[in-house]
Order: structure tokens, then sequence, then C-alpha cells
């Protein structure tokens, strides 16, 4: 049947795909399946309601009005959209002398159940979290927006893996310039694959080799559906748990959605712990090295006594021993994520314990680096979607702090700083809304204010309606 061999002659081998010939009445038919992906059930019902059916079958419509009457069918001369639905999950359905084929949805795949993601855990508020299944993980989220101003667009991305791509925002809060130039540059990507949400986040970024991030990452569909309402665009892609969100602010990094499940005095407290976090885990290893090489007159004395029994004898400088423990933590840090959870724990544990104690002990390395080094490192973890930015920021500023002391590391942090206020990305800066200034955004910057007290939305996201309620 010349209509299969359309369909079979795409394929590189035809194992990819089952063809059942079918004969009802005075026409022969056949319905093409890709078993791995189709529903075997779906087909079986078909071919029986095919090959049983009352009527007197004589073209492919009447397939579909008489014997298929209850699925889920579209007709189409595509034989290409043909191709990429039954590489989606449908069947094909055609009958002899005619170029059309009934694409039946009889999609099937295995995905994980909702669980909580390990990345965002909560102690109060949902604990839903994304899948990799993009039907699944739109329904999470239109389950919280309730609205038909919610809008839905969807794309193909990738000449080979044909991945679906959901657009989600709100009509009339996202700013249509906004949208707009989001769907150009997701329109103009030319890649063979998209295997997840990550691919597509240079192909969107002002600055893809920048060392901070431009875009939202989130698993959580409350996070995600109270950034839509502000006015963002969500961008699910099929096969990802991760959602993309843009535009994106910096301060975003330091809030969590369990900050708006608490009592606002508590989440504030937290979150000026999560700025001290950063400053430690960045600054306090270059401290520790400029006052020992440049400053140490400034070190109280009893302090400087200890220092100095801790540090005698040790064969390195300031500068490489703390760079080695650094090193050491992070690559202790690396392999506990990559090892096996069960014994992931165990061996950073062990490792940090044995390795850091066995060091010290051979006078290798002191015990005021291992503290300093340590204290940095747990820091990191208060901002844990920042921990890539801040690791290498704290070695740069500690080569920085060994080789030109206080001043030195005082002009690294200004020229990162000005840096960070040079990124603006879909009409939004960086750092808003403390550079520049947006006092009415205050209220959720680095304070949490009451719900009651937060009546606009932020206005350092574009948005066309700023009132949030009355």
């Amino acid at each position: 049947m010349k209509a299969v061999e359309r369909i079979t002659g795409k394929f590189n081998t035809s194992e990819n795909i089952v063809t059942h010939e079918l004969k009802c009445g005075k026409i022969s038919g056949a319905l093409i399946v890709h078993p791995d992906l189709s529903d075997a059930a779906v087909a079986r019902a078909a071919i029986f309601a095919l090959e049983n059916c009352a009527q007197k079958l004589s073209s492919l419509d009447d397939f579909v009005r008489y014997a298929l009457l209850e699925y889920d069918i579209k007709i189409s001369a595509d034989v290409d959209d043909c191709v990429n639905k039954l590489l989606n999950g449908d069947m094909l359905l055609c009958a002899e002398n005619d170029d059309r084929y009934a694409v039946i949805n009889a999609r099937s795949y295995t995905t994980r159940s909702i669980i909580e993601p390990p990345t965002e855990t909560v102690m109060r508020g949902p604990r839903e979290g994304f899948i990799e299944d993009l039907k699944t993980n739109l329904s999470l989220l239109e389950r919280r927006l309730k609205t038909p101003d919610l809008s839905i667009e969807r794309m193909e991305i990738g000449r080979r893996t044909k991945t679906n791509i959901a657009l989600c925002y709100l009509g009339s809060v996202a700013q249509p310039s906004v949208v707009k130039k989001i769907k150009q540059r997701l329109s103009k990507i030319d890649i063979d694959g998209v295997v997840d949400s990550h691919y597509l986040v240079p192909y969107i970024e002002e600055k893809p080799q920048s060392l901070f991030t431009q875009t939202g990452i989130s698993e959580k569909p409350d996070v995600v559906a109270a950034k839509v309402l502000e006015g963002r665009v969500a961008i699910i892609v099929d096969g990802s748990p991760m959602v993309v969100t843009a535009p994106f602010l910096l301060l975003e990094e330091f809030q969590s959605g369990e900050d708006y499940y608490q009592r606002s005095a508590y989440s504030t407290f937290v979150r000026i712990l999560r700025y001290l976090g950063l400053i430690l885990a960045t600054l306090l290893p270059g401290l520790y090295v400029a006052l020992q090489n440049f400053h140490y007159t400034l070190i109280p004395v009893r302090f400087m006594i200890t220092l100095m029994t801790a540090i005698k004898g040790l064969p390195l400088s300031p500068l490489s021993e703390t760079l080695l423990v650094l090193l050491l933590f992070e690559i202790i840090r690396e392999a506990s994520v990559r090892m096996p959870r069960a014994v992931g724990m165990a061996m950073s544990i062990v490792g940090a314990l044995v390795l850091g104690e066995t060091a010290v002990n051979a006078g290798l390395i002191s015990s005021p680096a291992v503290m300093v080094t340590a204290l940095s490192s747990i820091a990191l973890f208060t901002v844990p979607n920042f921990i890539g930015p801040m690791s290498v920021l704290r070695i740069l500023y500690t080569l920085v702090g060994g080789l030109c002391g206080f001043f030195g590391l005082i002009l690294a942090v200004l020229f990162t700083l000005h840096y960070i206020c040079s990124l603006n990305a879909y009409d939004t800066p960086y750092l808003a809304p403390l550079a520049p200034l947006v006092y009415d955004d205050f209220k959720d910057a680095i304070e949490r204010g009451p719900l009651p007290d937060m009546k606009k939305r932020p206005k350092s996201i574009p948005n066309i309606n700023g009132t949030r309620q009355v």
C-alpha cells in the first residue's frame, strides 16, 4: 500500500514501527503503530472495532465516522507531520487509494509519580513537584491558575527530538513585548535536539557567557504560578522537570516559596541570613588570606598568638594553603553529589573529617584554614541555586586577597557589583529594585512584607497590569 510505504520510507529501519493490515468490508486499510510509544490496549481495541464494524466501510472517512467514533482523531495529508505524530506515540490509519491519514491519539509514556522535588524541599507549603511529562506539568500549573486569561502557546524545537515546548503567561498581565521577544528567540533555535530545559537557557539569555544566570529555574508549581502572576513567562519543556522563567532578578535567588507561607518577620530574618551567608561564603577566605599576608597588624594580639602557633612550620604560604583547602572541599562536595545516595552522605562526612584531621596532624595545613573554609562552604548552601557562581567568586576573591590585600579585594567586589548592575534582560535590571532603586518593590526585596500590603505587582518586572489586590 502506497500510503504505508510513504511512512515507512521515512525510517532508516522498518523495525521501529509495526503495520497491521486490515480488511474492512470492501476496502483494505492499515494501522501503523510505534509499539514503544503507543498504548497497546488502544491499538488492539481499534483493530477489533475496525474488523468487527457492522457498517459497510468504503473510505477513510467511514473508518472514522462509524468504527472509531469514540477516539480522538484528526485527518492529515502531511506525511512529515504524520511521521512526527507517530514518533510522539499516535497511531496512523490509512486506506487504499487515499493519500490521507487518520491520526489516532494513543500516546502512552511511563512517567514517575509526582513527589516533592529534592532541590526545593520545604517545611510548609505545597510539596508537589514537576515531572518529566509536559501534559502533567501543564495540569499542575493550570490547577493553580484557573483563569481563561492563562495563555499556553506550544512550539516544537529540535530537528531530531521534536521536543514539545509550552510558553505560559497571563495575557492581561505579561508585557507583550517580552513575550514576543522570548518567542522570537525560541523560534530561531536550530539544533539537533533539546533533551532538557537547560538547553534553551543560553538562547534566551542576553549574555549566555556570563557567570550569573539570567533566567529562573524551579521544580515547584506554586513557585512558577506565583512568578506568572507577577508578569513573567514560564517555559515548560517536555521531558524536563525544570521550568524556566523570564524575566529574572538576582534577588530571586535569595527568595524561597516557603517565605510566603510563614510569618513575615521570620521570613525577613531568614532572608537576611541568606545575604550574610553569601558574604561569608564569597569573602571570608579572601579576607583570611589578606589579613595574614598584608594586614596582620589588624589581627588582635591573642588571636595572632593562636594563629602563629597553628601555622608554625607549615610548608605552604597562606594563599596556597587556603586554595588547597578550598579545592579539597570542592572535590569532596562534587564527589558526594555524584556518588550513590546511600554512601554519598557518609563519604562527605568521613572524607571531610578524616582528610582534614589527617592533613592538620601531618602539618600540611592549619586548623584555622580548615575552619574558615568549612564555614565558607556551609554558608554556600544558604542559597543553593547560587552555589556555582559563589564557588567561582570565592576562589577569585581568595586569589585577589592573597595577591593585593584589602584594597584589591574591595576593587574586585566593586567590579563585580558594577558588572551585575550592567546586566539587563527583557527591560528588567538584574539588580532591581536595589539598582535602580524601586521603592515600591522594597516590600518583597530584602524584607518580606505582609501579603495584605503587597497591593501592586513588582514594578521591576515589566507588566501591563500593576494591580494585584484592591
